[in-house]
């Protein structure tokens, strides 16, 4: 039944060889692994104007020149993104550049933030598309946890069913956002231009303003800054591309970042023009598509996009979130469960704990993940600051062909993005403090996992030429409820083991029953040892584990093997096992951790 199910949900299981076929070309890789950031336009140069409100609607004039300072920002970080995808055309982005040039731990710091943003990728794209929505329909307000979580299942769902299947879905919704808010900026410019807008509705450029201050423009532009999230995916999912995978990987990256561009400076253009003020009923995309065209189709095709975009931006995570844990995995610093491939190719692990996650997030805020953002922003920062420096001293310790030109790119992104980590940090503490606690917390357990795989495998290293300890017998106990086939059946395999003694242990807790199975016992199977503890307090395991303790302690002295078999019967049905063999789970279950005894199960199928 479950394999029916998983089989309905995610589809057929892809041969290994089927690899190739997962790839993806750029029309697709854009849509998947660009959703992220051109989503972000959507609430970037929100967060921008609600700082600047903090003053006045006359300050909104400022949120030109912030908006230039972002696109400054974007062109060297797509710049330096471009160079990081051809020097390691393999993947893992800041994860991998940190490690390789600054070190372990500034990588496990890059790994770390990434996958921590990931996370809260998803959870603020759901959260923010489920907004729109709401913003569209307001009686649904009261239920935004609920659609979040099952938008995010679904997403998961879908990524469970392979990439290409998942970017072939995706593709149109986020096609569709792009040329909703093409159509949405020309509109509203050629409305501008015919002089069919009002003209009064902002303050002039460049006029005086009470109360603005070096540090709340840091603070909007840092905020403002939050709609370059998203620009790293590429370069951590570079081994999802069709060959050329490098080439085609810096073209799509270039795709984005145009588009962004585009796409972030007409909205910042149409906000400042309509003198949009942000509202906490609707966001300011919807008040320029209000503004724009009234309530009409366009404006719910609007709407209806920019929640698809948002929602859909959590892709981005889905994406790159199981290819950088698969990085960090190989490396043994997170669970080797994240280098495994599912049925569909996709690393499933990886997805199935990012959702997971997210939900958790989802549930814990109440849907009201905007509070995130500046934490989601930092999170993001952190590695683009570590990547530029680490491509710095890669390129002063190479020294390659036009390296001075290179330096200079990879300098001005670590710098820029350094001063908005900073700013970040001074403007919005309050905010973004938590990953002073979780990052050195998340690093610490990096280390904790490596230094235990590394201390498995130097003991499970096999020594060349060291004797092995010869076993010179086995003692067999077998834990019994009573006479029946299922014992019978163990006592069978016990006996193919040429133990040297086989001890059956029964554990009453009235003594009538005790001397009823011995009487029985005596009938039956004379040839083997029945040792009956009664158990006055009805604890199984207690009494039972002080036996094996004094099996365990003599067989030693002499250097024999204890085994200890528990008789299980397997039930037709399924849910019949709910109905039996918990006496002998928990047996199992605190057997398994003695060192030198081997518990082992022998099932005895049920045929009603």
């Amino acid at each position: 039944m479950f394999s029916l199910i998983k089989q309905l949900l995610i589809g057929k299981p892809l041969k290994s060889d089927m690899l190739g076929e997962q790839k993806l070309n750029k029309k697709k890789a854009l849509a998947i692994l660009s959703s992220d950031a051109l989503s972000s336009v959507a609430y970037g140069p929100e967060q921008m104007l609600i700082v600047l409100i903090t003053v006045s609607a006359a300050a909104f004039w400022y949120s030109i020149p912030i908006a230039c300072a972002v696109l400054f920002l974007l062109t060297a970080l797509i710049l330096s993104y471009r160079q990081i995808i051809f020097a390691y055309p393999h993947g893992g982005g800041a994860y991998i550049v940190s490690k390789e040039n600054l070190g372990i731990n500034p990588g496990l710091l890059a790994g770390g933030s990434l996958l921590v943003d990931y996370i809260l990728t998803v959870a603020v794209s759901v959260s923010a598309g489920t907004d729109a929505i709401t913003s569209a329909f307001p009686a649904l307000h009261d239920h935004n946890v609920s659609i979040a979580v099952t938008f995010i299942i679904f997403l998961t769902i879908l990524n469970l069913r392979g990439v290409t299947e998942s970017a072939s879905v995706l593709a149109y919704p986020v096609y569709l956002f792009v040329f909703a808010l093409f159509l949405l900026i020309g509109v509203g410019i050629f409305n501008i231009l015919t002089g069919a807008a009002p003209t009064d509705l902002h303050t002039p450029v460049g006029t005086p303003v009470a109360g603005i201050s070096l540090f709340l423009l840091l603070r909007a532009f840092a905020s403002g800054s939050s709609a370059l999230t998203g620009i790293e995916a590429i370069s951590n999912a570079i081994p999802n591309f069709k060959d050329p995978a490098p080439s085609n990987a810096a073209k799509t990256l270039t795709a984005m970042g145009i588009l962004l561009a585009l796409l972030f400076s007409g909205i910042v253009f149409l906000a400042y023009y309509y003198g949009i003020v942000p509202q906490a009923e609707a966001t300011v995309v919807s008040l320029i598509a209000e503004e724009t065209f009234g309530r009409n189709f366009l404006y719910y095709f609007v709407q209806g996009t920019t929640a698809l975009i948002l929602i859909l931006a959590a892709n981005t995570g889905y994406s790159a979130f199981p290819l950088l844990a698969v990085n960090l995995a190989k490396d043994k610093f997170i669970p080797r469960m994240f280098t495994v491939r599912g049925d569909r190719l996709g690393y499933s692990n990886g997805i199935l704990i990012l959702g997971f996650a997210s939900i958790l997030l989802i549930v814990a805020f109440n849907g009201h993940t905007e509070q995130l953002i500046p934490l989601y922003a930092v999170g993001v920062f952190i590695p683009f600051t570590l990547s530029q420096s680490g491509m710095i001293v890669k390129w002063i310790r190479e020294k390659p062909k036009d390296w001075q030109t290179k330096l200079f790119i990879n300098a001005m992104g670590a710098l820029i993005s350094l001063t908005v980590t900073l700013v970040f940090f001074l403007t919005k503490f309050t905010q973004v403090w938590p990953v002073l606690v979780f990052l050195p917390a998340i690093i610490i357990m990096f280390h904790r996992i490596k230094k235990h795989y590394d201390a498995v495998v130097d003991e499970l290293r096999v020594i060349p030429g060291k004797p092995p300890v010869a076993i010179k017998g086995n003692v067999v106990i077998i834990p019994v409820a009573g006479i029946t086939k299922v014992v019978e059946h163990s006592i069978d395999y016990a006996r193919s083991l040429s133990a040297d003694q086989i001890i059956a242990v029964y554990i009453p807790f009235e003594r009538e029953d005790e001397q009823k199975l011995e009487e029985k016992w005596a009938q039956w199977h004379p040839d083997i040892r029945l040792v009956t503890l009664f158990s006055p307090y009805r604890s199984i395991t207690l009494p039972l584990n002080r036996f094996v303790d004094s099996v365990e302690r003599k067989a030693k002295e002499e250097n024999y093997q204890v085994t200890v078999i528990i008789p299980q019967f397997i039930p037709k049905k399924g849910w019949h096992n709910f109905l039996h063999n918990q006496s002998g789970f928990l047996i199992r279950t605190i057997l398994l951790y003695r060192k030198n005894v081997i518990v082992t199960t022998v099932p005895y199928h049920l045929k009603k």
